[in-house]
């Protein structure tokens, strides 16, 4: 297993967010968080990347316990992050928003080089020197997951990456998955939407109020029914 989490707790202050969270990440698979908003996926990846650090259990990665790592130190053993937000450098450009990332890395591995990022993202080259803020909602979506991909990562945690975009680029988000995950690296995916996440997914979880209420193959998840609907709100369909 490339990740694996041990009955992790996490708190926001005095609030006790994750209760004693478990999980596991295959070597070149993707994992899938499902659950309704505000359930806890978002802060099982923070305290997976040391953004908020669990309380109590075990965060490994590669083998390593990381659970007190700081983010920077995770980045640089092969931990990618993107955020709901996306958080992209606004107003400096789309080549210097991938250059930056690549210096921060400070990796051996050179597998996405900026000439690779612009074969899988022919619209960076077109678009390298304007502004980040310039890009449209998906393209500054694209933008952040190539900006963790040229770090060359092992593990990549995607956060809500098809929040708010259109079906087309919601479609093209998920050949990209396929893409990055066939080049060998392991993603651990948190999403609402079931349907989207399912159809990507070996493994699978779903949380409810901070505790992982189950756990299945991708296939197992894809075909309980009753399962999506009782955690994830998906209707019945005759």
């Amino acid at each position: 297993m490339i990740l694996r989490l041990q009955n992790i707790n996490t708190y926001y202050g005095p609030s006790h967010i994750l209760f004693d969270v478990s999980l596991e990440v295959g070597a070149g698979e993707v994992a899938v968080l499902l659950g309704r908003n505000g359930v806890g996926k978002t802060t099982t990846l923070r305290s997976i990347i040391g953004l908020t650090p669990p309380r109590t259990g075990k965060v490994e990665f590669k083998g390593e316990d990381v659970t007190h790592f700081p983010p920077y130190r995770l980045a640089r053993s092969g931990l990618a992050f993107v955020p709901e937000d996306r958080r992209i450098f606004p107003e400096i450009t789309v080549e210097d928003n991938l250059l930056v990332s690549q210096r921060a890395c400070g990796t051996k591995k050179v597998d996405w080089t900026l000439e690779e990022i612009y074969r899988n993202f022919p619209f960076m080259e077109e678009k390298r020197n304007i502004l980040g803020m310039s890009l449209s909602g998906g393209q500054q979506q694209m933008l952040a997951i190539a900006r963790a991909l040229i770090s060359n990562p092992d593990l990549l945690l995607l956060d809500e990456p098809t929040e708010g975009l259109a079906p087309l680029i919601v479609k093209e988000i998920g050949a990209l998955i396929t893409r990055i995950k066939g080049k060998g690296i392991s993603i651990l995916l948190s999403e609402q939407n079931a349907q989207f996440a399912l159809a990507l997914a070996e493994r699978g979880y779903i949380l409810e109020k901070g505790r992982v209420r189950a756990q299945a193959s991708g296939e197992e998840l894809r075909q309980n029914r009753e399962l999506q609907r009782k955690y994830l709100g998906v209707e019945k369909t005759s």
